[in-house]
């Protein structure tokens, strides 16, 4: 065999490598994109359904919100407004004394335990 023809023999050979490397190559990287597309789609599923919940709560919500507002007093509603400016939480004994008036007060008879 010639040089020359030695030498087409081995770039031919090294040059057939090449093309099976970048097949190689190509392949996993499609391999690759399916597993990410895969993957996206299972996440944008998720995703929709935490959406429609969180559509769904917001709803809920938003016809307690309503409903609470037509229960309100004048004056709690103004207290209410007054906090919003403010940013300040409502305080202990202001919510305490709205739950005592919603709530029916307990005999004072029941005791917390059993009676010696």
């Amino acid at each position: 065999m010639s040089v020359r023809a030695h030498r087409f023999a081995i770039f031919t050979s090294s040059g057939a490598s090449v093309v099976a490397i970048d097949n190689k190559i190509e392949q996993a990287m499609d391999l690759v994109k399916s597993h990410l597309m895969y993957a996206v789609r299972e996440e944008v599923e998720v995703l929709k359904e935490q959406i429609k919940e969180l559509i769904e709560k917001n709803s809920q919500l938003e016809q307690e919100n309503t409903l609470l507002k037509t229960l309100a007093s004048p004056e709690q509603l103004a207290q209410f407004q007054a906090q919003l400016q403010t940013g300040s939480p409502p305080s202990s004994s202001q919510s305490q004394g709205t739950t005592q008036q919603q709530q029916p007060a307990q005999p004072a008879s029941q005791g917390s335990g059993p009676s010696a």
